[in-house]
């Protein structure tokens, strides 16, 4: 049960029932348009929730962060971790207009605030000044190399400011690639958290800090940072 999983990891349960109707909605959903290929009970728990709410070992989450969750899908990590600590202030975004419109829902019924779903492209809205370098922190749980992600998410990021990754064992050599794209947007790595999980899950979270503003030309639109990624 996902609240024997909450008190295993030192978990604040106050929550734990919206956590569940959270993933009711999203199961109803998924039976007419794919939001998630896991549907197990346990398995959901573990690479949904627990892996999510791994990120709070970095810290950064503590307070009125304003963060944005970058490629969110059914809202993950953003509506989790906005679940645990609901001074959070949170943007997800999604360029899947059927999953905003699911987001649209579950914040609604769920009652939450200062939480909003975004229709767009982040090579796109990373560009204009209502969201050029917001934000405190940016995540994302999108499938993709550390590199092209860095591009995406880094325009967001204000100076001081951290890009939280999630990546498996091969961690390493995801951020030996990526060390360009790192420094170009003005990032450089601070830290590397190792967050297991049941079921011997071994995932890493990157930290990387912006130290300096990205420039302008950043990032790159016609979808550059997914094909030929710096």
């Amino acid at each position: 049960m996902l609240v024997d999983y909450f008190k295993d990891y030192d978990l604040d349960t106050k929550n734990i029932d919206k956590y569940e109707r959270y993933k009711k909605l999203i199961l109803d959903y998924n039976q007419h348009t794919n939001l998630t290929r896991i549907t197990e009970d346990d398995e959901f728990n573990v690479k949904h929730f627990l892996d999510c709410l791994s990120l709070l070992k970095t810290g950064k989450f503590n307070g009125c962060e304003k963060i944005i969750d970058i490629g969110t899908g059914a809202g993950f990590p953003g509506i989790p971790l906005k679940l645990y600590n609901e001074r959070l202030d949170v943007t997800l975004l999604d360029s899947l207009r059927k999953r905003i419109d699911f987001l649209d829902g579950v914040i609604e019924d769920l009652g939450l605030e200062n939480i909003r779903a975004i229709h767009a492209r982040a090579e796109e809205i990373a560009r204009t000044d209502e969201y050029r370098e917001q934000f405190d922190l940016a995540v994302s749980r999108a499938v993709a190399n550390l590199s092209t992600l860095t591009e995406y998410a880094m325009g967001f990021v204000k100076v001081g400011g951290y890009f939280i990754s999630q990546k498996g064992p091969e961690y390493k050599e995801e951020i030996k690639n990526a060390k360009r794209a790192i420094e170009v947007m003005g990032g450089e790595v601070e830290d590397v958290i190792h967050t297991p999980l049941p079921n011997d899950i071994d995932h890493y979270i990157i930290m990387i800090k912006k130290v300096k503003a990205t420039d302008k030309k950043f990032p790159r639109g016609g979808g550059k940072p997914r094909k030929a990624p710096l």
